[in-house]
Parts: structure tokens; C-alpha cells; sequence
């Protein structure tokens, strides 16, 4: 199911319109899940970010035993290729992607080799949200894996069906996304972006204990606020942190910054700190790689 419209996908070398079907029914991915993305942004003619997000998707491919076939720096030009072919203004995401083709004798493991990998460039034409537009958070009885269960150090597709466990309990009870903790209670991040909080003018978001990416974005606010003279501290986190914050924010790809107005019964406002977090990453986002 497409996310958005205007597909254009990039397989087998070439660029294609529409959404191309690269997936055998006999295709390792399809049935032992073995499938990384990455996503990357246009927005306003700018693609922040977008040589950092090819390299991870490389890095993921690894952490799941499949062969990166395309170096980052290649595979930027393809997707700024693929750009050019849209409107002046279109917010498009750009998903770079990996996935195994074959397996080893035992089924389960991928061929770590060319040959047993699939590639592809997906782009979609999806709306940035403005910048008033809230989510509301709750908490959720699932929780983020860690190494020794999962694949956390990969943006593998298989670790996205316990995100949408969460995601069904939190508009169950009304509200629009879950903050998650880790296995030993400490929050983590929501069910679809990292998050941060302020309290006392001072931003906190939580430490990156290898439960969840530590985000491109993440880090772009982190180094932003830094250098325009906040206090940013990376600590351990319960939900009674969250419940005495004064701002509450998430922050992903998808729309860079997104405030939160409610946390279960506790309401916030879209704070100052909140709103220069996104003023920060448009300005520097003026600096990097244009379309």
C-alpha cells in the first residue's frame, strides 16, 4: 500500500513511474523478513541530510547480513535524479531500501552477496505537517526490544509490526501515538519518532542505551539547540519525567518536528523551545544538499 502519491521507483538501474513490483513470492524478504529503508526528506527544494541517510540504510543492510550493493554517494545522485522529475515545491519521501533474494543452506540466514540482494528507490509525494499541527501520547504495554532480541541497531522493517501493536493500543484509547519504554521501564521513544522534552527551559531527551535509532534528525536538534545556547542532556527517563515536562516534542523524518499537546491527562502547550527546535533545523536545512 502506497503512503502517499506521485510514486517513482528506482530498480533494476532505471527510473520508473509508478509503484514498480520488486518482490518474488520466493524472495528471502518475503518470507524471513530480511528488509532495511531509510527515509530521507524534500521539502522546500532541500534534501537535509539525505547523503547520512543513504549511508545508515547501508549500515542496516549490514546489521541484517545483507550485501550493500550501492555506495552512498551514488546512491544521492539517484534519488536527487529521481527528484528533478517533481514539481517546484513538492514535499516528497525518499526511501532508499535493501532486501535479501536468497538465503543460505539453512533458510534462514541471507547470502551476504551481490547477487542475493534487491535494491530499490521509492519516492513519495507526502505533505510536511504545519507547524501546529499536535500529536497526543499515551503510555502502551509494549515495549522496544533490545540487541540481544532484536535487530535495534538496523531501521529493519521487521521490527516495525511491534510499533503498529502500539500505535492500535493508543487510538484504542483515543489518542494519536504511545510513548514506549524499554524493557526496564526507562522511556525510550514514541511508537514512530524520538522525542524530547523541557522542563525549566532545559531540553532532555532520552539516552541512546541501543533499544531504539538514535536519529539523524535527533541529532541535528540536539547539535541545533546546543549552539543556539540551550542546555540539551541526553539522561534516563521515566514517565513521571515526561508528566512534570513544560514542552514535550518528537522529532523524525517524517515532519522534523512535531509538538505534542497531551501526554495521558496531562496538557501542554507548543512551547517556545518547541518552536525555535523547528525555526533551528529550517534554518540550517537552508545550507544543505539542494534539489
Amino acid at each position: 500500500m502506497a503512503a502517499g502519491t506521485g510514486i517513482r521507483t528506482y530498480y533494476n538501474g532505471t527510473w520508473h513511474e509508478g509503484d514498480v513490483r520488486v518482490l518474488g513470492a520466493s524472495d528471502h524478504a518475503m518470507w524471513q523478513g530480511s528488509s532495511v529503508f531509510d527515509g530521507a526528506r524534500l521539502f522546500d527544494g532541500l534534501t537535509p541530510d539525505l547523503a547520512k541517510h543513504c549511508a545508515r540504510v547501508n549500515r542496516s543492510a549490514e546489521s541484517m547480513w545483507i550485501k550493500p550493493t550501492v555506495a552512498p554517494e551514488e546512491m544521492v545522485e539517484i534519488a536527487l535524479e529521481g527528484l528533478r522529475a517533481y514539481p517546484k515545491g513538492a514535499a516528497v519521501y525518499i526511501r532508499p531500501m535493501y532486501w535479501a533474494t536468497d538465503g543460505d543452506e539453512t533458510v534462514l540466514v541471507p547470502k551476504h552477496t551481490e547477487d542475493a540482494t534487491g535494491f530499490a528507490i521509492a519516492l513519495e509525494e507526502i505533505p510536511m505537517a504545519p507547524a501546529e499541527a499536535a500529536t497526543t501520547l499515551c503510555k502502551t504495554s509494549f515495549r522496544r526490544p533490545v540487541l540481544a532480541d532484536a535487530v535495534c541497531n538496523a531501521k529493519a522493517g521487521a521490527l516495525y509490526p511491534n510499533n503498529g501493536r502500539m500505535l492500535r493500543e493508543a487510538r484504542a484509547r483515543g489518542f494519536a501515538n504511545a510513548l514506549v519504554t524499554d524493557a526496564m521501564g526507562n522511556v525510550a521513544e514514541s511508537a514512530t519518532a524520538n522525542v524530547f522534552m523541557v522542563r525549566d527551559g532545559e531540553v532532555f531527551t532520552p539516552i541512546a542505551n541501543g533499544t531504539f535509532l538514535s536519529g539523524i534528525t535527533r541529532a541535528r536538534h540536539i547539535a541545533n539547540l546546543r549552539a543556539d545556547g540551550f542546555t540539551v542532556t541526553e539522561a534516563v527517563l521515566s514517565y513521571a519525567d515526561f508528566e512534570a515536562a513544560d514542552e514535550v516534542f518528537l522529532s523524525g523524518n517524517l515532519n522534523k518536528v512535531t509538538p505534542v499537546s497531551a501526554f495521558e491527562d496531562r496538557q501542554y502547550q507548543i512551547g517556545p523551545v518547541t518552536k525555535r527546535a523547528r525555526e533551528l533545523y529550517w534554518d540550517w536545512a537552508q545550507g544543505d544538499l539542494k534539489v
